[in-house]
Order: structure tokens, then sequence, then C-alpha cells
């Protein structure tokens, strides 16, 4: 059975296989969801294709995403990430994960795990978004404003509610698949 794609996943095969294997599936392991709230961080103002093509290099970057390694990164870590360019190399970007990173382990430290935190949003349970053939995604919701409002108020960095909602999409709290 072929699968029926929106048209920007069928864009390049990064994309076609970004779509058939990871975006819109509801994830629940912290590590990966720190990696996609970062990596939707870095996407703002450019291309998703562009994230995800870097991909490999960011996770060389950011030690897999391993949060407690992110959350210890210091001044040198940050001299090699704005050195690196297999990634983006965004002061405020930068930081931002590190930041997360930290606030992702303030959680746990408090006995709450990242999932828990961003499933909390929608009462654990994916939200359905139907779209009409060749409507495109909203850029934001009120959910998702909702959502960078508590994150900010939480300290975490980089979350505005567009890059909120399209975290929201990768990791499948919202169901916008075809």
């Amino acid at each position: 059975m072929a699968i029926i794609r929106p048209d920007w996943a069928n864009s390049s095969v990064a994309m076609q296989d970004y779509y058939d294997h990871y975006w819109g599936f509801p994830v629940h392991d912290d590590r990966f969801l720190f990696e996609m709230l970062s990596l939707e961080a870095f996407q703002a103002g450019l291309s998703w294709t562009t994230i995800w093509q870097r991909r490999a290099a960011f996770e060389r970057a950011f030690h897999d995403f391993q949060i407690a390694v992110v959350a210890e990164f210091d001044d040198r870590d940050r001299a090699r990430l704005l050195d690196d360019s297999g990634i983006i190399r965004n002061r405020r970007k930068i930081e931002a994960t590190i930041n997360n990173a930290r606030m992702i382990q303030k959680l746990a430290a408090a006995g709450q795990s990242f999932d828990d935190y961003v499933w909390q949003f929608v009462d654990y349970q994916p939200q359905r978004l139907i779209l009409k053939s060749g409507e495109p995604l909203p850029a934001q919701t009120s959910l998702s404003r909702q959502m960078a409002r508590q994150m900010k108020k939480d300290g975490l960095a980089f979350v505005g509610p567009t890059t909120v909602y399209s975290f929201m999409t990768a990791v499948g709290l919202v169901n916008a698949r075809l």
C-alpha cells in the first residue's frame, strides 16, 4: 500500500523518510523529545529540510542529545559548537539547547519526566488535526500558544508558539498525518 504524503513530504527522499518514519508518530522518549525540541528551535527561520539533512552533525555536536551531557556544556563546548560548520551556528539557539537540557533535568529532579511534561498539555492523548486537501498546517494554534507560554514560564528557551506547534506535530502530540 502506497503512503499518502503531503506535498512537503514529497519534496525529497530525506523528507519522504522523515514523514514515513518519524513525523507525527507519538514519542515518549525524553532524549528524542529533547532532540526534536532542539532541532525545531534550530529550524526557526530556516527550512526543515536544512535541519533534517544536518541531523547527524547535530547529533555528533550535541552528544546524541543526551540531556545530562548537554546540561553540563561549558564555555569550551559553546566555542566548539559556534565553530562547527556542520550545524547551525546561532549563539541564541545553542544557548537555548543547553538551557533546555538543564530545565529538563530540573523537571526530572522534581519527579517529572519531559515526556510527562509535554504530554500533559494534550491530556496524554494525541490531538487529531484534520485538514482539507491541500490545506497547509497552521503555523500555531491556541494550544501551542498556551504551551509556549507555560514552557517559557518554566524556564525553557526558544519556544515560541510556532516552534512549539512544529514540535507538537513532529512528536505526535498533534496528529496531522494524512
